[in-house]
């Protein structure tokens, strides 16, 4: 098979699902890995999902559709209220109860493979969510992407599909910036030759 084969297929089935909505989706997916800090990363996610939610919509995709919307809650409650004190008891309520509609929605609109990725991908991202530490949450997005990838497959969204490797490639890099500038721990200062002891005339006269 010749490269012209195998590409002028791919192009033609994501000329198909083409639209405003995963075009932008595309875009944040990538942007979101690569973000600095831990709010951005989930306000650039947040406006990813809402992106997908919509683009999986029009394809027909309800599960997916229903895990981005819970996506762009967790994210948007993620960023807002974890760490502030005034606001931190939304938490845990919002994630309980995001993660039972996830489960209830799941067998809802169970369609086999492609739902069971969509909410093993969520369950990834939901523990992501609740990471203070970035390169933690990083980590976990790798696998929840790595799913959502299986779910874009499963139902023919290349769209979906080369957000999930750009998202991939942006994490991966993201994390190998942030560990190659991590400063290495400082030992502590030995002095190269210490004096030796006299222990004689530290006796007690």
């Amino acid at each position: 098979m010749s490269v012209a084969e195998f590409v002028l297929p791919w192009l033609n089935a994501a000329g198909s699902h083409f639209d405003i909505f995963g075009s932008l989706g595309l875009c944040l997916g990538f942007a979101a890995g690569t973000m600095p800090r831990r709010n951005l990363i989930l306000l650039t996610a947040a406006a990813g999902s809402s992106c997908f939610a919509m683009h999986f919509l029009r394809l027909g995709a309800y599960t997916g559709a229903a895990m981005c919307t819970l996506s762009l809650l967790q994210s948007l409650v993620s960023a807002v209220c974890l760490g502030s004190r005034k606001r931190s008891g939304f938490v845990a309520p919002v994630f309980a109860l995001s993660s039972l509609a996830a489960a209830s929605l799941t067998l809802a609109s169970w369609n086999g493979w492609p739902s069971g990725c969509a909410a093993i991908g969520l369950f990834f991202s939901t523990c992501g969510r609740l990471q203070n530490d970035p390169q933690r949450m990083r980590l976990l997005f790798v696998g929840s992407s790595s799913f959502w990838a299986g779910h874009n497959c499963l139902i023919g969204s290349p769209f979906a599909l080369t957000c999930d490797l750009l998202t991939i490639s942006g994490l991966i890099i993201a994390l190998w910036r942030a560990g190659s500038t991590r400063p290495a721990p400082l030992s502590p200062a030995v002095p190269e030759s210490l004096p030796a002891l006299d222990l004689r005339s530290a006796a007690v006269r």
